[in-house]
């Protein structure tokens, strides 16, 4: 007679439940800085508060780069102003949003040795590889044509 064990009460390794606390963390910690940093009022460039440079697409081609916007998306998504961090980069606001949902789900999988909720999901997993970059190139194709 075999015994059905489900996904979500599977133990996870030791070390991959460090490597889910650690990664919770780090996104985390990219939450709270974003949440730290003052958004550009020009839509981009927020990153320079972090001392980076200016994005080397536009100084190449003086046009924005698909990346351009993200940190002030996340800056605006900080603050709970998403209309704002969706037309500073909706692919911004896309990624904060699954990193805040990410963050304490994988820490609390990490802390708790099994998985919070559920386990991760391969097909939405895929879905989101897709969405997120094809939301992003998108808008950057009609940022490009708008300029």
């Amino acid at each position: 007679m075999s015994q059905s064990v489900s996904a979500q009460t599977v133990n996870i390794t030791r070390t991959d439940r460090i490597l889910l606390v650690v990664g919770g963390c780090v996104v985390a910690a990219l939450l709270l800085t974003a949440g730290f940093l003052e958004p550009s009022p020009e839509g981009m460039g927020t990153h320079r508060q972090l001392g980076l440079p200016p994005c080397s697409f536009v100084r190449m081609f003086g046009k924005p780069c698909p990346a351009c916007g993200m940190t002030t998306s996340w800056s605006h998504f900080m603050r709970g102003s998403f209309v704002r961090s969706a037309t500073a980069n909706p692919g911004g606001l896309m990624l904060a949003v699954i990193a805040m949902l990410a963050s304490p789900w994988l820490i609390v999988s990490g802390i708790r040795g099994r998985w919070f909720i559920g386990p991760p999901s391969l097909r939405l997993a895929t879905a989101l590889a897709i969405i997120v970059p094809a939301v992003t190139l998108i808008q950057w194709i009609v940022r490009l044509n708008g300029s």
